[in-house]
């Protein structure tokens, strides 16, 4: 792959010189530090599988070589002097001839070594911040950036440049925790993938629009950019809500996924609207699937619980939820209720919804639907009512409260074998639903719960997010799984646009 990528003439490396990485101190030239931006950089670069080296000049001063060399120790980088020879120092490490193009990233304001070597291996001279040609940029045909900030776009951009267009770039906006659990796996390469696609982080620090022209897929986690929900309508951050007049102004861009469309998976109580749908799916004979039966309550202290639950269909324990299923900090604050008379001082966030609680012998499925492909683990889960009962006995069968995103009332003495379990679950039944919810929700990656329920063996869908993580399936699996889909997303939506 890096030989072809190589032919193509693909960035595959970059070198940033000393220039770009020093700052000096206020008031003092013989205090230096790094430039602000330089560590979120360099954070991306690796975390795009981006070779990266640092280079400095003979005649830098201890101090400031030392701390070029922790930054290099830190990211695992290579960290050389730059003279005549830097080429052959650096070439044999990132692959010799077959490295493919080499971006050297260097201050507009320092005048650049003339270096034969640079032409030699092909090497792309960016410079940053520019302020008029230096000695340098008359030399070398040079590309120039204003920002660290822009580096990861300016490489897609030439890219495309030089393979004529044959690769789409994917900007991505997400909380900065969820890009590196998705990066570290390798799911946004700057280098293409196999099926063409390259990724770029949409920076907050710069202009939305302008980085926009330059994408054709936008990939984002709109529930990690909730401020708030009323009445059913979310409000987004400034950068959230930025995208969104954009893509409003340009429909032709392709989107994972529209707004519009998450929608469902914010409210519990519509998407438990919404899995009323499955009971088109079953058959007689076969096993059910299902939602949770559930009850929405807008007060506590003003509903007649008792023929409220019969009414619904539940019976207890029942597990209490608020409605708004993400975006916001008490979202995942939920609780377990064993008697009708404690429902009147829960502290759980209202509005709320009672779900049925499903005895599922402590097993859970999580589901992703990534595209076309649908994939399952198998993880520990809440125990049975019995167990329960135990568990809350020393409260005198107090409520069970707790955020479902930290910890989980569990009986520590159930192992869970994902080898065996899977036995008494129907794929193809729940692969049924999971094609199902694609097609009804209109999402292109999303995940759902399944519990199967003791005695009658109904298969009950208990959750549904979007974008969650896969982390539970092999990334050799999952993550070309994630590119196809968002490829074949594109891919779609062209063809549509087409017919049209």
């Amino acid at each position: 792959m890096l030989h072809l990528l190589s032919e193509m003439g693909v960035v595959t490396g970059v070198i940033l010189d000393e220039s770009v990485l020093l700052a000096e101190g206020d008031g003092d030239k013989s205090v230096s530090s790094l430039q602000p931006g330089v560590e979120p950089l360099i954070r991306t670069l690796f975390q795009s599988r981006i070779h990266i080296g640092i280079v400095y000049n003979v005649e830098l001063q201890d101090d400031k070589v030392s701390i070029l060399k922790r930054i290099a120790s830190l990211h695992s980088l290579h960290c050389f002097i730059l003279n005549d020879h830097a080429s052959e120092v650096v070439m044999p490490v990132w692959g010799g001839n077959e490295s493919g193009n080499i971006i050297y990233l260097v201050s507009s304001k320092k005048e650049l070594l003339s270096l034969p070597e640079l032409r030699r291996y092909n090497w792309l001279i960016v410079g940053l911040n520019v302020g008029g040609e230096s000695e340098g940029s008359r030399e070398y045909d040079t590309s120039n950036i204003e920002n660290l900030e822009e580096l990861p776009l300016k490489i897609c951009q030439l890219n495309k440049k030089f393979t004529g267009n044959k690769f789409l770039t994917v900007g991505y906006i997400m909380k900065p925790s969820r890009i590196e659990d998705f990066a570290k796996r390798g799911a946004f390469p700057l280098c293409p993938t196999q099926n063409g696609l390259m990724f770029v982080p949409l920076s907050a620090k710069l202009p939305l629009s302008s980085q926009l022209k330059d994408v054709d897929v936008v990939l984002h986690k709109a529930t990690d950019e909730i401020l708030s929900i009323k009445d059913n309508q979310p409000t987004f951050t400034q950068n959230m809500q930025e995208l969104q007049r954009y893509l409003d102004q340009h429909q032709d861009l392709c989107v994972v996924d529209p707004l519009i469309n998450i929608y469902p998976v914010l409210d519990r109580l519509e998407i438990q609207q919404v899995l009323l749908g499955l009971l088109e799916l079953n058959t007689e004979g076969g096993y059910l699937i299902r939602g949770a039966r559930f009850l929405k309550v807008d007060n506590f202290s003003e509903v007649d619980f008792t023929a409220g639950l019969a009414d619904a269909g539940l019976s207890l324990p029942c597990i209490v939820k608020p409605k708004v299923a993400c975006g916001v900090s008490d979202a995942h604050k939920m609780a377990i209720v064993f008697r009708v008379d404690d429902f009147k001082n829960l502290d759980v966030p209202l509005p709320a919804v009672i779900q049925e609680y499903v005895d599922h012998s402590s097993t859970l499925y999580k589901f992703y639907v990534l595209g076309e492909k649908v994939f399952y683990a198998v993880k520990k889960s809440i125990p049975n009512a019995d167990t329960l009962i135990k568990l809350a006995n020393g409260d005198d069968l107090k409520p069970l409260e707790f955020d479902s995103l930290k910890s989980l009332p569990t009986d520590k003495s159930i192992i869970i074998d994902s080898g065996t379990s899977n036995e008494s679950i129907d794929l193809k039944l729940v692969t049924d639903a999971a094609n199902w919810l694609r097609r009804r929700l209109h999402l292109t990656v999303f995940g759902f719960d399944v519990v199967i329920q003791e005695g009658t063996h109904d298969h009950v869908i208990v959750d549904v997010n979007y974008l969650p993580s896969f982390k539970e399936v092999p990334d050799e699996i999952s993550i070309p799984a994630f590119w196809e889909a968002l490829r074949n997303k594109f891919d779609s939506m062209v063809s549509k646009q087409a017919c049209a």
